[in-house]
């Protein structure tokens, strides 16, 4: 198990390092000059050439990504060129509503993932698999910014059941938060719900055909044993797989809900950032959701040796 652990980390931190190799290449392969954008598109080239040498673009690239690196390390990502503010502070204020979201959704996809995807497991080729495939297709095939348009449209401005935008956060009034959180969380979980009903189908269907299942019928075990301590319980290290990527995606994938809603998260940092070519806030922030990607693929690593106790003995995955 020890064994495993540090495998797993050290893969981890290599995948890290690579990915802050490709961001910081990414950024500086972007249209646009962060020293004109900072100083301004009037300024005389004395100005931009001095504010190319206070962000040290004068220097080579492995130069300047060894200082970035090791910026990062101490979690230092410089000063936004847009506003002058330490991009930390602009990521922590923005990162927890991400994550609030992202989790919220991730709740909602899961409980109507894995209840569709058992229903669809267990009744095979009967109304209720076609009506949760239906749901899964549908959910696929709608693009996220129409399906929130719509929403918005309906929902909150029509019936007015939601609020249209705006962010309440739920460590200062819970009920509150919850309530601006909904709308955007379900929209945000609905593809993702898809995904995890339709490998939570596949799963259920091969286990509960599987010997050791005809084994536990045949000894007069209940249905609802067979189907929960049998078929979804040996069924879960695919579906958490799948959880822990949608998870990653959720994170990284928020900018189109957070711009619809008007939420002022991560996803809504970034686009901004694009727009005005802000390169430190850029980096960061794409750094900062590769890492927790990276994070995120660690742990559902080691939920696996609590899921799967020969995993926990060999140390290694099945």
């Amino acid at each position: 198990m020890l064994r495993y652990l540090l495998h797993r980390l050290w893969q981890s931190a290599v995948t890290l390092l690579l990915g802050s190799i490709v961001v910081f290449v990414g950024v500086r392969a972007l249209p646009g000059d962060p020293a004109v954008a900072m100083a301004g598109d009037g300024a005389d080239p004395a100005t931009i050439a001095a504010v190319r040498a206070q962000l040290g673009l004068n220097d080579s690239l492995p130069v300047q990504y060894f200082r970035f690196a090791g910026h990062a390390l101490t979690g230092d990502f410089g000063n936004s060129v847009r506003t002058g503010t330490p991009v930390d502070q602009m990521i922590g204020a923005t990162l927890p509503v991400t994550i609030q979201l992202a989790v919220f959704a991730m709740v909602i996809a899961v409980l109507a993932g894995m209840s569709a995807g058992v229903l669809a497991a267990v009744f095979r080729g009967r109304w209720p698999e076609w009506l949760a495939n239906g749901f899964s297709l549908l959910a696929l095939s709608v693009p996220t910014f129409w399906l929130g348009i719509l929403a918005i449209l309906y929902l909150s401005v029509q019936l007015g059941w939601f609020p249209a935008s705006g962010y309440v956060s739920p460590f200062q009034d819970p009920l509150r938060g919850i309530y601006y959180l909904i709308l955007p969380a379900v929209i945000l979980g609905m593809t993702h719900a898809a995904v995890v009903q339709r490998q939570t189908r596949a799963a259920m269907v091969g286990t509960l055909t599987a010997d050791f299942v005809r084994t536990a019928r045949a000894k007069g075990l209940g249905r609802g044993a067979v189907i929960f301590r049998y078929g979804l319980r040996n069924s879960l290290i695919v579906v958490t797989t799948v959880i822990g990527l949608q998870l990653g995606g959720l994170i990284a994938g928020a900018v189109v809900t957070e711009r619809i809603f008007t939420l002022p998260g991560i996803g809504k940092l970034t686009l901004d950032s694009l727009l005005s070519r802000d390169y430190p806030v850029i980096q960061a922030v794409v750094l900062v959701v590769t890492a927790s990607y990276i994070v995120i693929n660690l742990l559902v690593d080691l939920l696996y040796t609590v899921i799967d106790p020969r995993i926990r003995v060999s140390g290694r995955a099945q």
